[in-house]
């Protein structure tokens, strides 16, 4: 018979703060213990959500487990990047109404900022994706005015000043020109407070649309604007993948 997988009973009774391990087990021993009216063993594995764990005859009740969720988000302009705004703005939580799960921001974009948006309410995996020594990529694409020069395009790839800090470098790739606006992809390492914008400020250039089009080697693709869904167990493991890689 293939063996029930599940959690240890030592461990879902110290989880649930009924008893510790070393209790436990010595409840187990002492015959105290049963799983489905039946006396529990050493080492036995259970599932927290079906199984009927009893101690002294009383069942235990046990807190569920919280599931993680992540999603992508396109966010559309318009919309703030937080779960309640005190001014009354709109909020990107207003497009999630029937998420499988109260999830917050991974990051921010601004208000007039457009693109993907992870959420989750796994808090490691927001830190993985966040944290700094990571240097997740973040690519997107910019409409600027009135154009761009070869120079101001180096000079926000090698860097410029912000806050007293250069930027790490970046890719700044000229997608097309049009008379008195330019269409660039930037891909920045980094996720200071508003950075493209003010990168392109600091060199001259006015923003007229900022789309964030990737977060690591997650794409936007053909999401709708205001439109979520649930990533994929694939591109989880490529975001966790990109962040260990540094």
């Amino acid at each position: 018979m293939a063996q029930i997988k599940g959690i240890r009973i030592q461990k879902v009774l110290s989880d649930n703060g009924v008893m510790s391990r070393r209790k436990a087990e010595e409840a187990i021993k002492q015959g105290r213990i049963t799983v489905n009216g039946r006396p529990a063993v050493l080492g036995h594995a259970v599932n927290p959500s079906r199984d009927v764990i009893a101690v002294d005859g009383v069942r235990v009740q046990l807190a569920r487990r919280k599931q993680n969720v992540y999603l992508m988000l396109h966010k559309p302009r318009g919309y703030v990047t937080t779960t309640s705004d005190e001014l009354g703005r709109k909020c990107v939580i207003d497009l999630l109404k029937n998420a499988p799960a109260k999830v917050y921001p991974v990051g921010r974009l601004d208000r007039n900022s457009e693109g993907l948006l992870l959420l989750t309410n796994d808090g490691s995996f927001a830190n993985l994706i966040m944290h700094p020594s990571n240097h997740i990529s973040k690519t997107y694409r910019v409409t600027i005015r009135p154009d761009i020069t070869d120079e101001q395009a180096a000079q926000m790839a090698a860097g410029v000043m912000l806050d007293g800090k250069m930027t790490l470098p970046a890719t700044v790739l000229v997608l097309e020109k049009q008379e008195g606006r330019a269409v660039l992809q930037i891909t920045i390492q980094e996720g200071r407070n508003r950075q493209v914008r003010r990168m392109c400020e600091a060199v001259g250039l006015e923003v007229a649309r900022l789309k964030r089009v990737s977060v690591g080697p997650l794409k936007l693709g053909m999401l709708p604007p205001g439109e979520w869904r649930q990533l994929k167990p694939s591109e989880l493991i490529a975001l966790r993948n990109a962040a260990s890689k540094k």
